[in-house]
């Protein structure tokens, strides 16, 4: 399954029924699922078979949804106001009483309020045929939707797998760094004792070493490091697999960020701790895509 970004666009549109209709879908970033539909009236029932069709392709975004349907042209007929008529025609009556001449059928119908244009209800037939193909327009506005974030989502899918990668850098030049090797700490915390007993005559020589100890092997960063790895191989493996992984991968970037943090806390050689400010400047960056990932 592709991995998916959170935003897209798709639209579809058609004439059915003489009814020209037009679906617009938007989707920006969202934590969870939020569908905002606009309806016309008259299609209200449309709504919530349509929220139901998003929900079983979609597992977040915040979706702005809109119908417009518009008559093509006046679907109207004439009809005779018959109280209208039977008031003309026994006006008409009197007069012809008077000595007025007869008036014709054309000059009765053409009295104001005789004929009226009444509009012409769709049957259930054809209120059907076009409930289908609006239907069947939206299915199509949401394929669209999905494709365009699938497109969006494997461009970000590059961009993060590049992101992983220097990370992964990152971590391997701490592993590397000089100031890691056994005979660096050695001599590192030689010269540290030694000064401390150069500077006071009472230290206990064979005390300070045992604390020394403590304090090297809680400065050990193989810890950190074997969980900066996990996380890396983690990171690679949604990313090849797919599909809504946008919060697993936010809970991965607070990991990064929280070893990152404790190396550069445990550090004590400047090099070591430059490169864990780096790798938070990685994982910063990192996260921030994330944002825009179903």
């Amino acid at each position: 399954m592709a991995v998916r970004s959170m935003t897209g666009y798709a639209s579809s549109d058609g004439i059915s029924c003489n009814v020209a209709w037009m679906w617009e879908l938007r989707a920006v970033n969202g934590k969870g699922l939020d569908v905002r539909m606009r309806i016309p009236s008259g299609f209200e029932g449309l709504e919530q078979k349509m929220r139901g069709k998003c929900a079983d392709v979609l597992t977040r975004g915040n979706l702005q949804i809109s119908l417009t349907a518009k008559e093509q042209s006046a679907a109207t007929e004439l009809v005779v106001n018959q109280s209208a008529l039977e008031s003309v025609i026994k006006i008409a009556k009197d007069l012809e009483d008077q000595g007025f001449d007869k008036p014709s059928t054309d000059g009765l119908l053409s009295i104001r309020g005789v004929l009226e244009e009444r509009h012409i209800e769709r049957s259930d037939e054809e209120q059907s045929e076009l409930l289908s193909a609006i239907e069947g327009g939206f299915s199509k506005a949401l394929d669209a939707l999905i494709k365009a974030r699938e497109t969006e989502g494997q461009a970000l899918a590059d961009v993060l797998r590049g992101q992983v990668l220097k990370i992964a850098k990152g971590v391997d030049q701490v592993i590397a760094d000089p100031s890691r090797s056994q005979e660096a700490i050695k001599q590192r915390l030689q010269q540290q004792v030694q000064n401390l007993v150069d500077s006071n005559s009472n230290f206990d020589e064979e005390r300070l070493y045992v604390e020394a100890a403590i304090l090297a092997t809680k400065a050990d960063l193989q810890e950190e490091i074997d969980r900066l790895l996990a996380h890396i191989e983690s990171a690679n493996t949604l990313l090849d697999d797919g599909g809504p992984i946008g919060r697993r991968l936010d809970f991965l970037a607070q990991e990064f960020n929280r070893e990152c943090n404790t190396i550069c806390s445990k550090s004590n050689a400047a090099t070591v701790t430059a490169i864990g400010l780096e790798l938070k400047v990685l994982v910063d960056q990192f996260r921030e895509q994330i944002q825009n990932v179903e």
